[in-house]
């Protein structure tokens, strides 16, 4: 799915323009990366935690070579899906 396919989906769901939908989507989008750059964790209740955690530097292998190389610190963002989706994708309902 991609954004303009959820923008389609919220603008065939509500009685909204498509103009509106692009914009709700886009606020929400905005939300959840502004919480991440900020190192909140997302909450979304019956989906699943978004978060942004720190990984150290640590010792890592060139795969080709077999050269040891050292691998920097960074942050990666996790999402961790809710039971609810977990049961729905499982069951397909």
């Amino acid at each position: 799915m991609t954004k303009a396919d959820l923008v389609e989906a919220v603008h065939s769901q509500m009685t909204i323009t498509k103009k509106d939908a692009a914009e709700l989507v886009d606020l929400l989008f905005e939300l959840v990366r502004e919480q991440l750059e900020n190192g909140e964790e997302v909450k979304i209740s019956g989906f699943g935690n978004f978060n942004v955690r720190s990984k150290n530097t640590r010792r890592g292998r060139n795969p080709k070579t077999g050269e040891e190389i050292s691998i920097t610190a960074r942050k990666v963002m996790t999402f961790k899906p809710s039971q609810i989706l977990k049961e729905k994708v499982k069951t397909g309902s």
